[in-house]
């Protein structure tokens, strides 16, 4: 058996990534994955996700594919949204609250927790910068976020998201007041964007 070719034809059919699970059904063991990555003819992005040597690992879409009830927020989500002039140093996802990201997501994102009931308000598909389909909060989910965690991310990541939302032609006033309403952050969003729109 080729496993090489094998392999391409996987990464080719799921983001550029090889996860231990999809090869073995392929009929790739976990005991060859790991021999072709001693070779040096596989890397390993993290336990049991692989890609080819000469491929770019699609950094998002691996760590959405890790965790099972995952939402890509606050920083992250602005940067898929366009609404950030720079790139997260450290990606933001939310969990619901009950969960347990593991130790390995805990290191490589900041982790936000949300009542379950709040978990899937506003969650939609966008694509990475590699055209592949993650989980992220909509834009005025995600600025509510923001201002939910406004101490956290930064005065000026706040300021500068909540500018770039109010010049954006597509927001949606409405929606943002209904998610404001039930994150509780209606008169501190209203504060702030009284004064720029």
């Amino acid at each position: 058996m080729d496993y090489i070719s094998e392999l391409t034809e996987i990464a080719g059919e799921n983001g550029g990534l090889i996860e231990t699970k999809t090869a073995a059904e392929h009929g790739i063991s976990r005991a060859m994955l790991s021999k072709l990555y001693q070779q040096k003819r596989l890397q390993r992005i993290a336990y049991g996700q692989y890609i080819l040597p000469d491929e770019m690992e699609d950094e998002l879409y691996a760590i959405g594919r890790r965790a099972g009830r995952l939402i890509f927020s606050h920083e992250t989500a602005l940067y898929l949204h366009g609404i950030s002039d720079r790139t997260p140093f450290e990606h933001t996802v939310t969990v619901p609250a009950g969960s347990m990201p593991s130790p390995s997501m805990r290191r490589q994102c900041r982790v936000y927790y949300i009542k379950p009931e709040l978990f899937d308000l506003g969650k939609t598909t966008m694509m990475t910068p590699y055209g592949n389909a993650v989980a992220c909060y909509d834009l005025e989910r995600t600025i509510c976020d923001i201002v939910r965690s406004r101490n956290k991310v930064g005065t000026e990541t706040f300021l500068s998201a909540l500018r770039l939302y109010a010049d954006s032609p597509r927001k949606d006033l409405n929606r943002l007041y209904a998610y404001a309403k039930q994150l509780r952050v209606t008169k501190t969003l209203r504060q702030y964007l009284e004064v720029l729109l």
